[in-house]
C-alpha cells in the first residue's frame, strides 16, 4: 500500500491495535460496554434529516448552561462505521463538560460526496438550534472527526459553502478538530473512490484545495505510526490553512496509530496517548469565554 494513499486497512481493528484478544465481540463493543454514562443525560437517535441514518446521539453533562457543543463524526472509509461504536467519545467529551452530538451519516457507495458533508452541516444546524435544551451554547460550536470523519469535519467547516447552505452562522463555529483525516489525497483508483463522484477530481473535493480565509482555528492531530492515512495529509492541510491565514495547529502524537489515536479519547485508555488532552486544551482555548 502506498504511503501516500488512503485505503482501508484490511483486518485492522482496535483489538489488533491494542494487542488484545476479544473473541466474543468487536473491540469497539467491548470498549463501549465498559463505558458508563451514569450521571450524564443521553438522548439517542435525535433526527437531523429524513434518511434512516440522519440521526445522532447527544451526550450532555447534568445541570450545565452555555456549555461548548461538539459534533463528532465517525470514520470508516465513508462506507462503514456508526455512532453506536463511538459511545466512548460522547461520554469522554461530556465528562469534560461539553454537550456532544455523535452522528451517523449516509454511507457510500449509495451516497457519495457531498451527501455526507451535507449531513454533517444538517446535524450541526440541529445542534445549533437545540443547544440550549441540552445546556449548551448555540454560539460555541466545535466539529471533530476521525479518519473519514476528520475529512468531513474539516470540509464542512473550512469550505465556505456548507455552513451557508445549511443556515449555520459562521461565527458560531469556534473550531474544528481533525483526527488522522485524509484531507489531501488522490482517491482515483483507490477503494475509497466509491465515496466520490464518478470522474471526480480531487482538486474540486479535497479540503486543502478550498480553505476560506475566515475559517475558525483548526487542530490537526496526526498519529506518528499511522500506516492508513499518511501524515502528509496533515502537513499539506496545515500548509493550506496557513496560506489562507487560518490559525492552525498540527500535532504529531508519538506512539499512536490510526486506531489508537481515537481509542485514546476513551478515558480508560488515556495512557495510550495525548488525544483527549489535546482536544480539551483546544476547546478550552478557543471556546467563547
Amino acid at each position: 500500500m502506498s504511503s501516500r494513499k488512503f485505503t482501508r486497512a484490511a483486518g485492522l481493528g482496535l483489538a489488533a491495535a491494542l494487542g488484545l484478544t476479544l473473541a466474543a465481540c468487536s473491540p469497539q463493543n467491548t470498549l463501549n460496554a465498559v463505558t458508563s454514562t451514569n450521571g450524564l443525560n443521553v438522548t439517542q437517535n435525535v433526527p437531523y434529516g429524513p434518511a434512516p441514518r440522519n440521526v445522532m446521539d447527544v451526550y450532555a453533562p447534568q445541570n450545565v448552561q452555555n456549555a461548548p457543543v461538539v459534533l463528532f463524526i465517525h470514520g470508516g472509509s465513508w462506507q462503514n462505521g456508526s455512532k453506536d461504536g463511538h459511545k466512548f467519545v460522547g461520554e469522554s467529551l461530556a465528562r469534560a463538560g461539553y454537550v456532544t452530538g455523535v452522528m451517523n451519516y449516509r454511507l457510500a457507495p449509495e451516497h457519495r460526496y457531498p451527501d455526507y458533508i451535507q449531513d454533517a452541516a444538517a446535524a450541526l444546524k440541529v445542534l445549533h438550534d437545540t443547544a440550549k435544551s441540552y445546556g449548551g451554547s448555540p454560539d460555541n460550536l466545535f466539529v471533530m472527526g476521525h479518519s473519514a470523519g476528520g475529512f468531513n469535519a474539516v470540509e464542512v467547516v473550512d469550505n465556505a459553502r456548507w455552513l451557508k447552505e445549511a443556515g449555520v452562522p459562521i461565527s458560531a463555529v469556534r473550531g474544528v478538530i481533525g483526527v488522522a483525516g485524509p484531507y489531501a489525497y488522490d482517491f482515483r483508483g483507490e477503494p475509497t473512490a466509491l465515496a466520490f463522484p464518478v470522474g471526480g477530481n480531487p482538486d474540486d473535493i479535497m479540503p486543502d484545495r478550498h480553505v476560506r480565509p475566515d475559517a475558525p482555528p483548526n487542530l490537526l492531530l496526526v498519529a506518528a505510526n499511522d500506516t492508513t492515512v499518511d501524515p502528509y495529509n496533515g502537513v499539506t492541510m496545515e500548509a493550506a490553512l496557513k496560506k489562507a491565514g487560518v490559525p492552525s495547529e498540527l500535532k504529531v502524537l508519538p506512539g499512536l496509530n490510526h486506531i489508537t489515536i481515537i481509542a485514546a479519547m476513551a478515558r480508560p485508555l488515556n495512557f495510550l496517548g495525548d488525544t483527549r488532552q489535546q482536544v480539551i486544551d483546544f476547546i478550552e482555548t478557543h471556546k467563547l469565554q
